[in-house]
């Protein structure tokens, strides 16, 4: 007979039956845990990420998630696979993190208020909590990219700046519901075990995620391009820049494109609007130098500008969105945001001429 037990790990309420396929089985060793917590590592902090929308705020989940793990290990008994009960505590360690919030969702600038028509005036928003881009780095060699049979996303998709940035206005365990299921494929039996909730909880959950999410005038899905037109697109992207040519740099936006740069509130929608942003704003400097770098599975740049001392110093993190008729988003993450992202992405912030 299974044997029902409630029991807290970690401050994570554990209330599930043995399945059979576990009944005698041996429960795993610390060296077990261990190398189970490092094979999830990564796709755990993803995890996080999904759910915090800052690699540094996943950061401090993942720590938090494997503290908890390893001190509740002596109560696990291999009541489910390792892989499901790291998820779960991870899950309520990001719940916890954002209730403590003061906002429950980071932002992008569009989300706020209406394109602007002037340049920024006064100082960056430094009281929102703003979307962050991650690093690719972070991405590689996960364990388990492959999405369950129901899952709606591919990995790709599901870590694009723009589904990261909409998924943050849901409600946060609509949120947690979400990407359970329709990123990660889980069934709707599992998340409720996960979030020791109902299956019709979670159900109407989802559904009212999905509804939302359907709602929110952003681009989730990248529009397909082949790889040697985003790479002709990126390299006339660079040239632009680092020859200051402003009207090459036009060109390769889209009609309707959209220039964001928080912490800045201020964001610019259509090629002539942006045009005249930099117009204005490129004679003030000497010179640019863009560093590739991979940041949520999208073109990404570290820009750095010349001083008057010679080096080259950290400026911002450059993500875009592409599609067949040119750039269709241009996020800049700006300082001081980007000081702390240049350290994220492993970047030097001076470098030598």
């Amino acid at each position: 007979m299974d044997e029902l037990r409630s029991r807290k790990v970690g401050g994570v309420a554990m209330k599930d039956k043995t399945p059979a396929s576990y009944v005698g089985d041996t429960p795993p060793s610390r060296d077990d845990f261990a190398r189970a917590a490092e094979m999830h590592r990564r796709a755990l902090k993803l995890h996080c990420y999904r759910m915090l929308g800052s690699p540094h705020e996943a950061e401090d989940a993942i720590q938090e998630t494997l503290l908890r793990a390893w001190r509740g290990f002596d109560d696990f008994e291999a009541r489910a696979s390792i892989k499901n009960w790291l998820y779960r505590i991870a899950t309520n360690v990001s719940l916890n993190m954002i209730a403590s919030r003061s906002r429950h969702g980071r932002l992008m600038p569009d989300q706020l208020d209406g394109p602007a028509t002037q340049r920024p005036q006064g100082h960056p928003d430094a009281g929102t909590l703003w979307i962050e881009p991650y690093p690719d780095a972070e991405l590689e060699a996960l364990p388990d990219p492959a999405a369950g049979p129901d899952a709606r996303y591919e990995l790709r998709e599901s870590v694009r700046l723009a589904f990261v940035a909409a998924i943050q206005q849901l409600p946060p365990r609509q949120r947690a519901v979400l990407l359970m299921a329709d990123v990660m494929g889980w069934s709707a039996i599992d998340v409720a075990s996960m979030l020791d909730a109902s299956v019709a909880s979670v159900n109407s959950a989802l559904q009212r995620a999905r509804g939302k999410l359907a709602t929110f005038d952003r681009d989730v899905r990248q529009a397909p391009m082949t790889d040697e037109h985003q790479r002709s697109l990126l390299e006339r992207y660079v040239l632009a820049w680092e020859s200051r040519d402003l009207e090459q740099f036009v060109a390769l936006l889209k009609e309707d494109a959209i220039y964001a740069m928080p912490p800045w509130r201020e964001w610019y929608r259509g090629r002539g609007s942006i045009g005249d942003f930099f117009g204005a704003v490129w004679p003030a400097y000497r010179g640019f130098r863009l560093v590739p770098v991979g940041a949520n599975l999208q073109p990404a740049f570290a820009l750095y500008t010349l001083g008057a001392e010679g080096r080259w110093n950290a400026h911002s993190i450059q993500l875009l969105s592409l599609d067949k008729d040119g750039i269709a988003t241009f996020t800049a993450f700006m300082q001081p945001l980007a000081q702390r992202l240049f350290m994220a992405f492993q970047l030097p912030t001076i470098k030598e001429a």
